[in-house]
């Protein structure tokens, strides 16, 4: 992974950041060519592309870490990779972060969630004692190796706990050292706007079409004091319908004619996958 300017330098600058969600190898190289300041390697979307299961602490440190591994080296935007609860106890979170920096993330998500986990906008998630957590954080920023690694720590505790416990909890998860706090699935533009207000340390805000969150526009995510935002469904969301319609006209006409859904050129799509290189490669050794 490569990069001209670091996400600490684009936060340090007071740029937003709008991350799409990737969750696998087409989606990450249409998403790289895109200009995006970040790509969010998305959980729900990586084990259910990976696995075909719900993101429900299914998916182990070794799976996860191979997909970061994946999307990295086919991107040049910083990735950030979701690493749910750091897989296990405080040597676990050292391994997950040492290993998602090695593996070619530029940020990692920690979160507080009891194992197993569930995806943050689904019903029945509980949430570890805050200290408990705030011992992940620390070891999290003592184990990465560069200050630029971000360690970005979420708390699912406004679900079931109200949103002052939320806040409490990521201000003491701010000063465990995070760089990023992201207090999950707030249900009205009142309360973004409070935790925006409560904190120095940048915000994310997760927006999942369908999900507790309202929807809003850029120009109202900053207005509301956010720094990030991500959108981990909406590419899955998307690709999801594209082929049930496509599948839909398969399966009732025999046949592609009558696809309504764009579809990508064959040979522009093959290059996109890397297949100029392999035909280069091919002339240049041809006997």
């Amino acid at each position: 992974m490569t990069a001209s300017k670091t996400l600490r330098q684009r936060f340090a600058d007071k740029e937003f950041i709008t991350a799409p969600g990737v969750f696998d190898g087409i989606s990450a190289r249409v998403a790289d060519r895109m200009g995006f300041p970040a790509l969010y390697m998305t959980g729900y979307g990586t084990v259910a592309s990976h696995l075909g299961l719900p993101d429900a602490g299914l998916a182990s440190y070794t799976e996860m870490v191979s997909r970061v591994q994946t999307l990295a080296s086919v991107t040049t935007t910083p990735l950030i990779a979701d690493g749910d609860t750091g897989y296990g106890g405080l040597l676990n979170v050292q391994r997950t972060v040492r290993g998602y920096e090695q593996a070619g993330a530029a940020a990692i998500q920690l979160e507080d969630q009891e194992f197993p986990k569930k995806c943050g906008h689904t019903p029945g998630r509980r949430v570890i004692p805050m200290e408990d957590m705030v011992a992940k954080i620390r070891v999290a920023v003592e184990s990465r190796d560069s200050a630029d690694f971000l360690i970005i720590a979420r708390t699912d505790a406004r679900t079931t706990l109200g949103l002052d416990e939320a806040l409490r909890r990521g201000e003491a998860y701010a000063r465990a050292g995070a760089d990023i706090l992201f207090i999950e699935s707030p249900e009205t533009e009142e309360e973004m706007a409070k935790i925006c207000a409560s904190f120095d340390t940048p915000c994310l805000a997760n927006i999942v079409e369908g999900g507790r969150t309202p929807v809003v526009s850029r120009d109202r995510l900053v207005e509301l004091g956010y720094a990030m935002a991500i959108f981990p469904a909406t590419g899955f969301l998307a690709m999801g319908a594209a082929l049930a319609s496509v599948y839909g006209t398969l399966k009732n006409e025999g046949a592609s004619v009558g696809v309504t859904v764009p579809l990508d050129d064959f040979m522009d799509f093959s290059k996109m996958m890397g297949f100029q290189q392999v035909w280069d490669f091919d002339k240049r050794h041809a006997s």
